[in-house]
């Protein structure tokens, strides 16, 4: 388990006080407790990691209160993780003060378009008196932004500032259908894997003006 980035910020949330529930009318603990995150009002969240300080807790389960944004159906909660072991053994030390965190990856449903948050956690030995989990924090999910095409480059070639002075540069335009012809004539290379001579910037035996005069 591993932290988020540092440079995303988490999620402004409202944490309520964990909720230890009780064996039936009797004061003695079930070893189950719930903690509720609410996300900002009239807001929809797309998670990508979920983030806190284990405080002797011995597993974790993970719902959401998710919406359907192309359906009118009221919001309904689905179990995103279930019974995520973050102690080696509830008895023992091991585990029990560590730093987690649950990637949208390990969670069984996309955890899209979220109102609420709710960590049910575990305890079921009696040796820790309490159990919880600290400094709870939610990252939000954002797509990459895609790769720029190689054809997408050289046209930015041709967008040259119209302040810019161009005096002893060479054409833009001429320099990108260089560029072109370079790269087209690498894939040709490439994909027949021949190995007959053939020269710097020549063509079936001809050079391209354009590019003799660059040199």
């Amino acid at each position: 388990m591993s932290g988020s980035s540092e440079d995303v910020r988490p999620v402004e949330s409202s944490i309520k006080p964990p909720v230890y529930l009780h064996i039936g009318d009797t004061e003695a603990l079930s070893g189950v407790c719930v903690v509720d995150v609410t996300l900002p009002f009239g807001k929809t969240v797309n998670i990508d990691e979920i983030s806190f300080k284990n405080h002797y807790t011995a597993s974790v389960s993970v719902r959401l209160l998710r919406t359907a944004p192309e359906q009118e159906a009221p919001a309904k909660w689905v179990t995103a993780v279930r019974d995520l072991p973050l102690m080696e053994n509830p008895h023992t030390e091991g585990g029990s003060q560590d730093y987690c965190c649950i990637h949208r990856t390990q969670m069984q449903v996309d955890p899209d378009h979220v109102i609420s948050v709710r960590l049910i956690l575990r305890q079921p030995s009696s040796t820790w008196l309490s159990f919880s989990l600290e400094d709870i924090r939610i990252f939000p999910h954002s797509e990459p932004d895609p790769e720029k095409e190689v054809s997408d480059w050289l046209s930015d070639l041709t967008l040259v500032d119209q302040n810019t002075d161009l005096e002893g540069l060479p054409d833009p335009q001429t320099v990108s259908s260089s560029l072109q012809q370079m790269w087209a004539l690498t894939e040709v290379m490439q994909s027949n894997q021949t190995t007959a001579s053939i020269g710097r910037f020549d063509v079936d035996g001809c050079y391209d003006i354009n590019l003799l005069s660059l040199t």
